[in-house]
């Protein structure tokens, strides 16, 4: 097992939660920056590695096996063998988001106003990253993070997901319920209202898998 190896697949199960690395410390009760990249080297360059502790709290909060998690690792080794570690993906921040030019009908990113950012390896090959603004959805997102959003992942009750509608509004929200007619999102701040509308009021629907924090 390589140092990169065991973060890379730290960084995949978190991703496959649908959380941050700050975001799966929290759920595995650890400090939020116990696996924050600045975490990942001594202040002489020497590399640090994740503690047995902390591993197994992560194992068991997010239900993984410790065979899984180790083919974690042995596939991030096959992946880094045959692709480069991080990809480019487009960035943009949620208030351009609900201009025109961005987004193509399906809520693909097009266009040549997108800025740039590497992320970890994610399948979909329409990924994009969108940088928030503002409190609304704190305290999961802050101000500056950026969040990695996936066009074509499947979406379930409880994701956290990124809206637009026809009037233009983008919004980081959680899923509450989608039925054939409506869609019911819980804000991510408490201090801010929930939102229903009608399946034909939203343009698109993406479901969040990462976040930089």
């Amino acid at each position: 097992m390589k140092h990169e190896d065991i973060w890379r697949a730290l960084d995949t199960l978190a991703a496959e939660q649908g959380l941050s690395p700050s975001g799966l410390a929290r759920r595995a009760g650890l400090d939020p920056t116990t696996f924050n990249q600045s975490k990942r080297r001594m202040p002489d360059g020497r590399a640090r590695w994740p503690s047995t502790e902390s591993l197994a709290k992560v194992l068991q909060a997010t239900g993984a096996g410790l065979e899984e998690f180790t083919a974690l690792v042995t596939g991030a080794r096959a992946l880094a063998a045959s692709r480069p570690l991080t990809r480019r993906v487009p960035l943009i921040g949620f208030a351009q988001a609900g201009g025109e030019g961005f987004f193509d009908d399906g809520g693909y990113p097009v266009g040549g106003g997108w800025d740039e950012v590497s992320l970890p390896e994610v399948a979909d090959p329409h990924a994009y990253a969108l940088e928030i603004s503002g409190d609304s959805m704190e305290p999961v997102f802050r101000d500056g993070d950026i969040v990695i959003v996936s066009p074509n992942a499947p979406v379930r009750r409880g994701d956290r997901v990124v809206v637009r509608t026809l009037r233009g509004e983008v919004m980081a929200k959680q899923l509450a319920r989608r039925s054939a007619r409506r869609v019911e999102l819980k804000s991510l701040n408490p201090a801010h209202a929930d939102y229903s509308f009608e399946l034909a009021e939203i343009t698109w629907l993406h479901r969040i898998l990462w976040a930089s924090q």
